[in-house]
């Protein structure tokens, strides 16, 4: 059965091979990534077996709180890939700063950057967790980089990718020629090739934003959720189902297997953070992926891949998912809309609108 899938590595020669000037760097930096995810994933697997449950008892640049196994994972990422000469330097979550490499490892041609466990406030509860990354081309190979150099577009990106820690671990990655998802076989520790070019379904009955913060949201998000709340007898004819799991890798991977929409908008809450995710080491490498398998991805008012970075740990919003419920949504925001009351019910369309006087 083996014989029937190919591996990471098989696919990773073959992709290199479509491009015969290519050194194998890049190839070699993510199988050094790959290492790295079947090191958590065993972490993982382990729980509370491995004593790697809780909190470390303090919090990173974000202001969060780092789990153990973040600080774990974390250490994977860096240990795996600093002393192969293929990155230059690093930009992680958990790291206030860019990571330099020890003085005795060579510095390589690209950049790595990663969030080593996204959605590691579910650990403890046993839902799917993940990592992601990306990596760029260094400006001043084989030279330490400068902060600045970090800060590219998304358009820039060489590869992205995220690995899925749950039933089974799978690691999903592009290289700019369509999305492909790798299955780790636990009892060899290699990843197999187990679907090629995903493409995202063209219509969705399914929608994923956080609720609690629904006071916080824009009119044009206020609109388009309240549509959808609608079901068959409101603007959009049909039902949708709303999904919530606070893990950015699993709603990912479940829009690009069975469709959806995901929304974590620019809100009112703190005008210092107009968004909540990442956009160098979490929206980015998303976006990527997204558009390869015939998605759209934004921050509501343009297109994700576009955004000129400022700061590496730099907050942006983030739509994604089928192209159609991204182009409405990114509709609303470029209409003229009346500050809908937050609470639906009590509406100019609810149920308990007051009587005209």
């Amino acid at each position: 059965m083996l014989a029937d899938h190919t591996t990471l590595v098989q696919f990773l020669i073959e992709e290199r091979r479509r491009h015969p000037g290519a050194s194998g760097d890049l190839n070699a930096l993510i199988l050094d990534v790959a290492l790295a995810c079947k090191a958590i994933a065993n972490r993982v697997a382990c729980g509370a077996l491995a004593g790697v449950l809780g909190s470390a008892g303090h919090t990173n640049v974000q202001g969060e709180t780092q789990q153990k196994l973040d600080l774990l994972a974390n250490d994977y990422f860096l240990h795996a890939t600093e002393w192969s000469g293929h990155v230059a330097g690093m930009v992680s979550e958990e790291l206030d700063e860019p990571y330099l490499l020890p003085a005795e490892f060579p510095r390589g041609k690209y950049l790595l950057v990663f969030d080593p466990l996204d959605g590691s406030s579910n650990i403890d509860v046993n839902v799917s967790v993940g990592s992601i990354f990306s990596i760029l081309r260094a400006p001043n190979p084989g030279a330490d980089p400068a902060p600045e150099d970090f800060l590219q577009p998304g358009t820039e990106q060489v590869c992205g990718g995220y690995a899925i820690y749950g039933p089974s671990t799978i690691l999903v990655l592009t290289v700019g020629t369509g999305v492909h998802a790798f299955t780790l076989d636990p009892t060899l520790g290699e990843f197999f090739l187990t679907r090629e070019n995903i493409q995202i379904p063209a219509t969705t009955g399914e929608f994923a934003i956080n609720a609690s913060n629904q006071r916080f949201w824009e009119p044009a998000v206020q609109r388009y959720v309240q549509e959808c709340l609608a079901g068959k007898s409101g603007p959009r004819g049909r039902d949708f189902n709303m999904r919530w799991v606070a893990s950015l890798v699993a709603e990912t991977h479940r829009i690009l297997t069975r469709g959806g929409v995901f929304l974590y908008p620019q809100d009112s809450r703190d005008p210092a953070k107009p968004g909540k995710l990442r956009l160098l080491y979490e929206t980015n490498p998303m976006a990527f992926l997204i558009e390869q398998a015939g998605g759209a991805a934004t921050t509501g008012r343009r297109r994700m891949l576009e955004v000129e970075p400022e700061k590496v740990h730099q907050r942006v919003p983030f739509i994604f998912g089928v192209r159609e419920e991204v182009e409405l949504i990114e509709s609303y925001h470029n209409e003229i809309h009346e500050n809908l009351d937050p609470w639906p019910l009590y509406g100019t369309r609810g149920l308990f609108r007051a009587p005209a006087s």
